[in-house]
């Protein structure tokens, strides 16, 4: 994978300094002039080795830096958006299995259950993690499952969007000490947001990561 074709993955606010947002942008990912500028740095060598300097210097150190695996268009590779977004759906889910086995009333079952698909049984079987969680951990989980299914009568979102935030810091927590350009690559490739504690345990985090990289590798 190109260069250029790394830094079109990565959410245009990671180019902004922090706390330019949309308010003081005046545009959503970006307005006119910054899409323009941000498609102009893409299409050349120069600017786009400046973004990558821009993001080194900044919010992805260790991205761009050399790798004896190959280098970050290996890793890209590997984790295309796609791959990653399954994989995180999945450690958000089993990040919240306490709360979601303790959901035994009809509807809500019915919305995980419509919602979560297959992923719903991954949420139930203790053979991937017993779902041991302090006390504090497990209150906070019920809390926010709870609330988020109460919005959830006609539309899955709110479901998908608490997982998947909270999928995204399990994985960057982990690669964080593991492996450090994998953890930038997952945060670009989203916008922003505030960071939530990680509580899975190392081994679920590696069972499901390589479970997911073997199911891309052999498709």
């Amino acid at each position: 994978m190109s260069l250029q074709s790394l830094l079109e993955e990565v959410d245009p606010g990671w180019y902004r300094p922090p706390g330019a947002d949309t308010a003081q942008t005046g545009g959503g990912r970006g307005d006119d002039l910054d899409s323009k500028l941000l498609q102009r740095s893409l299409d050349s060598e120069l600017g786009q080795r400046m973004l990558a300097r821009w993001l080194v210097a900044g919010a992805a150190p260790h991205l761009f830096a050399p790798r004896a695996d190959g280098g970050t268009s290996r890793l890209a590779s590997v984790w295309p958006r796609e791959r990653l977004a399954a994989l995180i759906r999945d450690l958000g889910v089993l990040a919240y299995a306490p709360a979601i086995r303790g959901e035994v009333g009809r509807e809500p079952v019915r919305i995980l259950k419509r919602a979560l698909g297959n992923s719903y049984l991954l949420a139930l079987d203790k053979a991937v993690w017993d779902g041991a969680a302090d006390n504090a951990v497990a209150a906070r989980l019920r809390a926010a499952l709870h609330a988020t299914l109460a919005a959830c009568t006609q539309d899955d979102a709110p479901l998908y969007a608490l997982l998947d935030h909270h999928g995204r810091h399990e994985l960057r927590a982990w690669a964080a000490a593991r492996d450090p350009a994998f953890a930038d690559w997952v945060m670009l490739l989203w916008p922003r947001e505030d960071a939530v504690p990680a509580h899975l345990p190392e081994k679920q985090v590696i069972f499901l990561t390589g479970h997911h990289e073997k199911r891309g590798g052999a498709q």
